[in-house]
Parts: structure tokens; C-alpha cells; sequence
């Protein structure tokens, strides 16, 4: 779909004509709104394939008629598998207009449409460079702290887990932090070749937005390769953890097995086709019930207090030694 918008007196207006300093906001791109970009824009094919590529990387350069920036913005899609995650955004910066393309939509083209950035004015290119990538910056740091969050809230989940569901959501959130810090390197050197390429020129006050904005950009790029390398460590751990949760569930398991097989057993001589004592009394039948549930309560008592001697046995010296630090 393509919007343009022009500049009102204190937010954009959308608008159905082309004007003088507009932008042309296109986003989730149909093959006619690509058809119409390059017909009536003059926008190069290869450049709108390149836009269309979700792993096309960030960068500039220069056409006859434009100058072409491709910066990587984070997305939120709850109907993929890796729900955050990067795509890139084409800024084709003409004379008297400034045309954005986007595979799909975004919190930061939706923050520059409805004018939630002080000053914010379409007519200054350069400007709405860097309140684009700076917004996208502070995205990314949002985007990290919502990751970290359902990382806190997954960990809990996964202590009681024996299942691999918890993991297969860490591993999600993994794939969204590479993509992330792939995504915002690329963004880094884009914004280190802006402050020494000639194609755009920035003012006095542009040059500390811009330092501002490599800042915020460097303070996510940390921030994902923290909680990258906290996640891997944490996903590591809790492997063992689910395996020992298993073991404990097996442990269970065999004892209530070996517990049952007891009176199974006593059933079994008694079933026997030769001569036993009491198969003439009419309590027999009752008689070897009570053995069998005796025998079974002495089967599970006794590996009961197995158990509780085990694990004294491993507690005492930790005691102990606590005792002798005190």
C-alpha cells in the first residue's frame, strides 16, 4: 500500500496527490505497488528487488536521479515462528520528495507517520534520515527488553519442565538476538559511513543527532550480545536440568513399577497349579490380598528409607562443611 503524506502545520496529512516535499510511504508492497514505483518513480528494479530481500544488508548509494539508503528496522509478528526479528527498509531521498518501501509494517514508520517525534518535518531530508535510524535504534532496545523479559518469565517455566517446549521457545529468542545484532551492525557502519560520505550533508546540530543516534546504536548492539551470551549459558543449564527432572521422573516410575511387581508376584505362586497351603479356606483369597498390600507397604518403606539415607548422606557433608565456615 502506498500513503503520501505532507506536511501540516503540526503533524503529516495524508494526502492523494504527489506535493512538493511529501513522503511516499509504502509499505507491505504488492507486485503493483512495485510496478507503480518503478514506472512512475523511476525507482531501479534492482534496487526495489534489493529492498524486498529480507536479508539484504544496510548501506548508501548514489543514482542519477536519487540517493538510495537501506537500513534494517525490527519487526513483532506473532504468526511466525521467530516473532522478532529485522527486515529492510529502502529511503530513496529524490529532490523534492522522499519515498520509503517496506515489506511490511513497523513501529518505527508507524512513529514517524503519526508524528510522535518532536520537530519532526518532512522537508528536511537529512533530518528524517537520522530520526528514522534513531528511532529504529530505540526499537531495537525496546525490542531487547521484551525479549529479556519473556526469557525471566521462560526460565521459570523450565525449572518444573521435562519437556523441550521451554527450549524450543529460548531457542526463538535466540534466533531474534542474531538476527537483532546482525541487523544493528550493519546499521552501525551505515551511520559511521554517513558522517564522512559527501552524498548527505548534515548541519551542526545534525552531526550530535547523529553521534546520538550511533550511541543508541551501540548501546543495543551490547545489549543483544549480553543477553545473547547470557541465553546460550542459560540454555545450556537448563538442558541438565530437564534431563535431571527426566531421571527423577524415571526414578519414580521404577519405584511404583518395582512396588506393584510385589504382590503380582505373591498372586503368581499362589496361582500356581500345585498344592499351597490355605487353598481350602474360604479366607485365602483375603489372606493373600493382605499379604500382597503388606508386602508391598514393606517394599515401598524400604526403599523409602533408602532414599531419605541417600540423601542424608550427600546433605551431611555440605553441612558440615557450612558448620566449619560459621
Amino acid at each position: 500500500m502506498i500513503t503520501i503524506r505532507t506536511q501540516g502545520d503540526k503533524k503529516l496529512i495524508t494526502s492523494d496527490e504527489l506535493a512538493k516535499d511529501c513522503w511516499v510511504d509504502a509499505r507491505n508492497v504488492s507486485r503493483e505497488d512495485l510496478s507503480k514505483l518503478e514506472s512512475e518513480y523511476h525507482i531501479a528494479q534492482e534496487l526495489l528487488a534489493d529492498i524486498m530481500d529480507p536479508d539484504e544488508q544496510a548501506r548508501i548509494e548514489k543514482e542519477d536521479e536519487y540517493t538510495a539508503i537501506i537500513v534494517r528496522l525490527p519487526v513483532y509478528d506473532e504468526t511466525c515462528e521467530v516473532k522478532h526479528f529485522a527486515v529492510p527498509v529502502g529511503i530513496i531521498l529524490f529532490n523534492d520528495k522522499i519515498v520509503t518501501i517496506c515489506q511490511r509494517s513497523s513501529d518505527v514508520l508507524d512513529d514517524l507517520a503519526s508524528s510522535r517525534i518532536r520537530d519532526f518535518s518532512v522537508r528536511n531530508k537529512s533530518a528524517f534520515v537520522l530520526n528514522l535510524m534513531g528511532r529504529a535504534a530505540l526499537s531495537y532496545l525496546r525490542a531487547l527488553k521484551d525479549l529479556n523479559k519473556s526469557t525471566n518469565i521462560i526460565e521459570r517455566e523450565l525449572q518444573k519442565s521435562v519437556k523441550n517446549n521451554e527450549l524450543v521457545q529460548l531457542l526463538s529468542i535466540q534466533k531474534s538476538l542474531v538476527f537483532f545484532t546482525t541487523s544493528l551492525k550493519t546499521n552501525e557502519l551505515l551511520l559511521e559511513k554517513l558522517q564522512k560520505s559527501p552524498l548527505i550533508r548534515f548541519k551542526e546540530d545534525e552531526q550530535e543527532l547523529l553521534e546520538d543516534v550511533l550511541t543508541d546504536n551501540t548501546q543495543a548492539i551490547e545489549m543483544a550480545n549480553i543477553y545473547s551470551s547470557i541465553l546460550t549459558g542459560t540454555m545450556d543449564a537448563f538442558a541438565s536440568v530437564i534431563s535431571n527432572n527426566l531421571n527423577m521422573v524415571i526414578k519414580r516410575l521404577t519405584i511404583v513399577s518395582i512396588v506393584l511387581m510385589i504382590p503380582s508376584m505373591v498372586a503368581g505362586y499362589f496361582g500356581m497349579n500345585v498344592h499351597l497351603p490355605f487353598q481350602e479356606s474360604p479366607f485365602a483369597f483375603a489372606g493373600i490380598l493382605a499379604v500382597s498390600a503388606l508386602s508391598s507397604l514393606a517394599g515401598a518403606l524400604l526403599l523409602g528409607e533408602r532414599r531419605k539415607k541417600k540423601m542424608a548422606a550427600i546433605a551431611l557433608p555440605y553441612a558440615q562443611n557450612m558448620m566449619v565456615h560459621r
